[in-house]
C-alpha cells in the first residue's frame, strides 16, 4: 500500500476575511466528491487507508479539510458551526465541485450535518461516525465527554491561540515519543480501538495526520470544544438530506445514546450500529461508509435549477 501513504495533491484554498483552509486530496481528480471532516483532535490526512484505497477503486475524490487552526489553516472562531459552512462553500466552487458527500467522524459529525442543512441542493447525503450531539438547543443531549466542556470553554475562549501554539510546541518537543504516546493511548482504551491502533497502517496514518497537523499550530480542537457548547446554528429539523449514522454500541466518548438521539430526530435518517466497536469504530468501517453514500443522490444543484429557471 506504499501509493497510498500520502495524499495525491494538497494546497490551501481562500476563503472569508483573507483567510486560508488547508486541504489533502486522495482518490482520482475527476471522481465523484466526498468530504472528509476529520476529528476533534484531527487534520486533514485522518483518512483511513481502506477509504484511499475505496476512492482509488472506485473513482472516488475524497478531500481532506483542516479546520481554522490546524496545519496551514488560518487561526479562526465561527459564530456557531453553521457558520463553517461559508467556508465549505468556497472550498469546493473553488477546487470545481458542483455536489458532494460528506463525511464527519466524532468532532467533525456537526459540520457534517451543518453543510447538510445549509446546502440541500448539492449535497447527495451525509455520513456521521459516532458524532457529537447538540449540548444547547431543542436537540440538546446529556452526557459524555462533552458535557465538561461547559467547564473549560471559557478559559480555552481567552487563552486560545497562544495555547494553540504552545500545544503545537508541546507535540514537536515529544515527536521522537509520539508512537509511543499512541501506544499507551491505545492500552487503556477499550477493546475495538486498541485494536484498531494495533493496526500498523491504522497507527500510521494517525500519526502521519497529528504531526503533519501540528507543525505550526493546535487551534481546531480547542474552537471545537468552545463550538460544541454553543447553539450550532440550526436544529437537527433542518437536516433534510439523507443522513447515514453509525455508532459503536461500546463508546466511551460520544455515547452510544447520543447517536440514536440524534438519528430519531433527523428527517431522512439511517442508524447503524457498529456491533462491539468503541469510538474509533466508525474509521473501521470506512469501506462499508463509502459504499452506503456512494448510493445517494443524485441532487439538483442550485446553479442547474437557476439555469433552467423562465426568464422574466
Amino acid at each position: 500500500m506504499a501509493d497510498l501513504a500520502r495524499p495525491r495533491l494538497e494546497g490551501s484554498v481562500a476563503v472569508r476575511d483573507d483567510r486560508r483552509l488547508s486541504f489533502a486530496e486522495f482518490g482520482t481528480p475527476r471522481g465523484a466528491p466526498v468530504f472528509w471532516l476529520h476529528g476533534t483532535p484531527g487534520g486533514r490526512r485522518q483518512v483511513p487507508v481502506e477509504a484511499r484505497a475505496f476512492a482509488l477503486e472506485n473513482d472516488v475524490r475524497i478531500i481532506g479539510i483542516d479546520r481554522p487552526g490546524i496545519g496551514t489553516s488560518t487561526p479562526h472562531l465561527y459564530d456557531d458551526v453553521l457558520d463553517w459552512t461559508g467556508d465549505l462553500e468556497m472550498v469546493a466552487d473553488n477546487l470545481g465541485i458542483d455536489t458532494f458527500r460528506v463525511i464527519g467522524l466524532s468532532g467533525g459529525g456537526p459540520y457534517a450535518l451543518a453543510a447538510g442543512a445549509a446546502f440541500p441542493d448539492r449535497v447527495h447525503g451525509v455520513g456521521v461516525l459516532g458524532g457529537v450531539a447538540p449540548t444547547k438547543g431543542p436537540d440538546t443531549i446529556r452526557g459524555g465527554l462533552v458535557e465538561v466542556a461547559p467547564y473549560v470553554a471559557p478559559v480555552v475562549a481567552a487563552t486560545r491561540i497562544p495555547l494553540s501554539y504552545l500545544l503545537a510546541l508541546g507535540i514537536r518537543l515529544v515527536r521522537p515519543l509520539a508512537s509511543l504516546a499512541i501506544d499507551g493511548y491505545a492500552a487503556v482504551q477499550p477493546r475495538g480501538d486498541k485494536e484498531l491502533l494495533g493496526r500498523p497502517e491504522f497507527k500510521a496514518m494517525f500519526l502521519d495526520d497529528l504531526i503533519n497537523g501540528a507543525r505550526f499550530q493546535v487551534g481546531a480542537p480547542l474552537a471545537d470544544l468552545i463550538l460544541f457548547t454553543r447553539p450550532w446554528g440550526f436544529t437537527a429539523a433542518e437536516v433534510t438530506v439523507p443522513v447515514r449514522w453509525w455508532h459503536g454500541d461500546h463508546d466511551h466518548i460520544i455515547p452510544y445514546a447520543h447517536g440514536v438521539h440524534m438519528a430519531q430526530r433527523l428527517p431522512d435518517a439511517v442508524f447503524a450500529t457498529i456491533h462491539g466497536e468503541s469510538h474509533l469504530g466508525g474509521m473501521g468501517v470506512a469501506t462499508e461508509v463509502l459504499q452506503t453514500l456512494m448510493e445517494l443522490g443524485p441532487r439538483k444543484t442550485a446553479r442547474k435549477r437557476a439555469a433552467a429557471a423562465p426568464k422574466a
